[in-house]
């Protein structure tokens, strides 16, 4: 049986989680309860021809924390599209593209942290940086982000995952608290407990397995496995959300610009085994979905959820950008 982690959530008095400045970024006041907090007056415009490329609202300082990655190379290009001020940070190489200042960070260290906010003074900070099971990184490095981001008052969307959750419900919302099984997810959970108590006006939200244009670890592992490049299976009983990395980075920086605070998800609207996907990515890319070996996760050593599937529906209210499923941004059925 794997073993459980244990994460506690503690719901503190309102007026310890009050935030320093009490406002967003627009001006517009907080009012929190316990770790659920409110924002008065976000952005509620209907959503309605939307663009993927250009972003509503209007001219901000960003700072993109894991910018080089894959979700935070899309984030960078977003927000540089948009003519938004544009800092990305960087391990061991800046990303490609133009449009951004690059600054290299280890997020391990909360001094390098401190200076690099107190450097840029930025009006948001969007937090994608992938550690894995790297605790010093992905617990660690978020409290130290969410510290910072305290400290100068800014703007702070952290970018969390459904490995926090078990599988044992299945459906899981906004309101369902963490139960991993992994390190990774147990460090997510950490990193989410964290940000809500550094930064109560800070927007978390959860997603799923990233999909693009053939650029994703899921598409490359498809065409090796075509290719009979590499050793592996799809399990056909792990089942996520799949997410498109455009559409989750429009996302982020929706709620970037907007007051909205608490827990969000951001994952496709359809539910599929990491098999199915792979048998659509194939199609998609004109390779033999007949060479794809299949697996099940649940006869594997390596512990692991099954079926997590993310309920966006309420998040997806108060969105303009609109999360599709796999089958339609894969263009395949």
């Amino acid at each position: 049986m794997s073993p459980s982690w244990d994460v506690t959530v503690r719901t503190l008095d309102a007026e310890a989680l009050q935030p320093a400045h009490g406002r967003g970024p627009s001006g517009l006041p907080y009012r929190t309860h316990g770790l659920d907090v409110v924002a008065l007056g976000g952005d509620r415009a209907p959503r309605s021809g939307q663009d993927r490329t250009a972003l509503p609202w209007g001219v901000m300082r960003i700072l993109i924390i894991g910018g080089s990655g894959f979700l935070g190379t899309e984030l960078v290009r977003q927000a540089a599209a948009a003519g938004w001020e544009t800092a990305a940070t960087y391990c061991s190489r800046p990303g490609g593209g133009s449009g951004a200042s690059w600054h290299r960070l280890d997020v391990r260290s909360a001094g390098q942290v401190d200076e690099l906010l107190a450097a840029v003074a930025p009006h948001a900070v969007v937090d994608a940086t992938s550690g894995g099971s790297d605790w010093a990184v992905t617990a660690d490095g978020s409290f130290h982000v969410a510290a910072a981001a305290a400290k100068v008052g800014c703007r702070l969307v952290h970018v969390s995952s459904d490995a926090v959750f078990s599988g044992a419900r299945v459906h899981y919302d906004e309101a369902c608290l963490p139960d991993p099984l992994t390190p990774y997810g147990a460090a997510k959970a950490a990193a989410e407990t964290a940000v809500r108590l550094l930064s109560p006006a800070a927007a978390v939200a959860r997603t799923s397995l990233i999909i693009g244009d053939g650029g994703s670890a899921h598409e490359r592992m498809v065409h090796a496995l075509a290719a009979g490049t590499r050793d592996g299976v799809l399990f056909t009983d792990d089942v996520r959300c799949p997410v498109h990395v455009q559409d989750l980075a429009r996302a982020l920086l929706e709620l970037a610009g907007s007051d909205r605070a608490g827990m969000f998800h951001l994952a496709g609207a359809d539910a599929l085994s990491r098999h199915r996907l792979g048998v659509l990515i194939a199609r998609r890319d004109g390779l033999d979905a007949a060479r794809l070996p299949t697996g099940r996760r649940a006869d594997a050593p390596v512990p692991g959820a099954l079926d997590v599937r993310l309920d966006s529906s309420a998040t997806q209210e108060h969105l303009r950008t609109r999360l599709r499923g796999a089958p339609e941004f894969l263009h395949v059925r």
